[in-house]
């Protein structure tokens, strides 16, 4: 069996020391993954908060026929979004829209961006787990006594919440990847961190590598937290 040269050994050790230990660039692996978790946390957030706004307005509207101009507005946002290239997005919001604002808005800015864009699609994963719910159970809300917008908030979307998880989980973890675009407008995201150590060290290997790893780790916990959420509703169900 060959032995590998001991210089190969040395190489991969010296790239390592070059990529993580030299001049504490680890740190610079560290403020980008930091980054990477703010934006997706809080666009997560933010992203629901209009999905679910947006989704309710265009289901009472199709109910009711009430809110039609806010429903038009709703319907030419969600096209609008899904339209166009997030990237694109980003540069418009970054290049147009706060152009006067300065560089230490611009962690804000790609919150705003990147929540703006998910909730374009949690509003259609919301729509979809609303209408997915039996009529009857809406029926039988108002027969309770409870107003329209009651039985939306104790009724439906509990029952909705649980059908759409699966889908809220995928967005959830499609945002986190595609905050690697930051780069874009400065922000020294996690991918942004791997390619300047790379530009530094000349070693593409262990910096691109290590934040791939890392992206997989994540990606593999949330997966695994989101399947342990639905065991537990599944179970709550079966109570």
């Amino acid at each position: 069996m060959p032995i590998l040269p001991l210089s190969i050994f040395d190489d991969l050790a010296g790239n390592f020391y070059a990529t993580f230990i030299e001049k504490d660039r680890y740190m610079l692996f560290l403020q980008g993954l930091g980054n990477t978790l703010l934006i997706t946390l809080f666009a997560t957030l933010l992203g629901i908060a209009i999905g679910l706004v947006v989704a309710i307005i265009k289901v009472y509207c199709a109910q009711t026929g009430r809110l039609k101009i806010a429903n038009a507005v709703c319907t030419a946002y969600v096209a609008v979004i899904r339209g166009t290239p997030m990237v694109l997005q980003l540069l418009i919001m970054y290049y147009l829209v706060f152009a006067a604002f300065p560089d230490e808005m611009t962690l804000l800015i790609a919150i705003l961006s990147f929540g703006i864009n998910s909730g374009a699609y949690v509003s259609e994963i919301v729509r979809g787990g609303i209408l997915a719910v039996d009529r009857g159970q809406l029926e039988a809300g108002r027969s309770l006594g409870l107003t329209q917008g009651q039985t939306m908030k104790s009724i439906i979307l509990p029952q909705a919440v649980k059908s759409i998880l699966p889908a809220l989980g995928n967005e959830f973890i499609t945002l986190l990847k595609e905050t690697s675009i930051v780069g874009y407008i400065t922000i020294v995201d996690l991918t942004r961190a791997g390619d300047i150590v790379r530009s530094r060290t000349f070693d593409a290997f262990f910096s691109l590598i290590s934040v791939a790893v890392v992206y997989f780790i994540l990606v593999m916990g949330i997966s695994w937290l989101l399947k342990k959420a639905e065991r537990r509703l599944a179970k709550s169900d079966r109570r």
